[in-house]
Parts: C-alpha cells; sequence; structure tokens
C-alpha cells in the first residue's frame, strides 16, 4: 500500500512518529498484506504450538496465523499507529497486540522463538549490535530466531540492508545458522534481496 502524495515530517525511524505518520497515511510499502508462505509453513508444520514473539510487528498478519494454529504468540510494536492497524486486523484477540518497545519489553513467558520480519532492516545499522544481544537475552539455548533477512548495500532506508558476512558477525557469537533458503513470495521492496533464516539460540 503506498501513496505518492504522502508527506512526512519525521525523518527519524527510531521515532514511533516516523511510523505513525506512514500507517496514517497508508504508506506501508514493506506491508506483505498478509501472511509469507515460508512462514506458513514452518507454522504448519510445527509438531507443537510455540510460544512466538514478534517485534516490530506492523499490521501482524502472521500474529493472526500463530493463534490459528494455537500457538501462544505475542506482536509488539512501539508505533501506535502499527499497533492500531493490528488490533484492527486482529480483532476480538487484539490484545495479543502489546504497544511496547522491543529493548525493555519483558515475555511473560520463556520463548521459544523470536519471528523477524523487517525488524532489523527498520533499525539504523548503528542499532543492529543492541538488536542482536536483545534477540540473545531473550532466547535460552536451544530457541530459535527464525524469519527474513534482508540483503542490500543501499546506504539509504529504512530498510537499511545488510550484507551476508556482517549478519553472520553479528549473529553467530550466540547463533548456529540452521536453514537458509531462497524467498520465491517477496514483495517488491525485497524482492531479491531476502532469505529465510533460522537461527539456533547455542550455549555461550
Amino acid at each position: 500500500m503506498t501513496d505518492s502524495r504522502a508527506q512526512f515530517s519525521t525523518r527519524d525511524p527510531l521515532s514511533p512518529a516516523f511510523w505513525d505518520e506512514r500507517f496514517d497515511q497508508k504508506f506501508t510499502p514493506w506491508d506483505q498484506g498478509g501472511v509469507p508462505q515460508r512462514l506458513r509453513d514452518f507454522v504448519d508444520a510445527s509438531p507443537a504450538p510455540l510460544r512466538c514473539l514478534i517485534p516490530g510487528c506492523g499490521s501482524a498478519y502472521e500474529l493472526a496465523h500463530m493463534l490459528e494454529r494455537h500457538w501462544d504468540a505475542t506482536a509488539i510494536d512501539f508505533s501506535p499507529g502499527a499497533v492500531a492497524s493490528a488490533q484492527a486486523l486482529l480483532g476480538e484477540r487484539s490484545a495479543r497486540v502489546v504497544l511496547a518497545d522491543f529493548f525493555s519489553y519483558q515475555p511473560a513467558a520463556q520463548l521459544d522463538l523470536i519471528y523477524e520480519r523487517a525488524f532489523l532492516c527498520a533499525m539504523p545499522r548503528t542499532m543492529w549490535p543492541q538488536v542482536a544481544a536483545r534477540w540473545a537475552q531473550l532466547l535460552a539455548p536451544g530457541a530459535m530466531l527464525a524469519g527474513y533477512f534482508f540483503f542490500d548495500d543501499n546506504a539509504k532506508g529504512p530498510p537499511f540492508g545488510i550484507a551476508r558476512e556482517q549478519l553472520v558477525a553479528l549473529l553467530s557469537p550466540h547463533f548456529d545458522c540452521v536453514a537458509d533458503e531462497a524467498v520465491l513470495d517477496s514483495i517488491a521492496v525485497f524482492a531479491g534481496r531476502e532469505r529465510w533464516m533460522q537461527w539456533r539460540r547455542r550455549h555461550d
């Protein structure tokens, strides 16, 4: 959903107002409008429901699918505009969408999974070490970080792409990569530049 007439006064993606403006004006080119197929397959193939956190959830289509499969999933975003969009989508299950800052949010119970989709690449590159450290803090050994990682070298963003060697350097102190696959249903902003990856939290 994009609108070439959109006008924005906030340029700092670390400010909730940056994202509020874009949701208010329905300028959300990162929004797939549904559940990506590889995530759908991952959820449907899980032998048991997982306890999952979705940081920077946006409209949270994936949360709806997880809840339909009886997962104990929670989506968070620090943008009131994003939370309002997600809660409208979730309807009677809107309480599973929480206005919260990922860096201070404390899950009610230990997580099995953190789902990544356009959260890391929404962050300025200087924030990436903090994101990776928080992922490692929230996941116990054996738990999983899984989702979509955006590879690109364009200096401008968001989305801010990462180089593969940068991602490995960022995550390898705490995670082992156990899946790395091409994505076949990317939307335009990510097409040809994202991979589905699964990273297992290891014992430090």
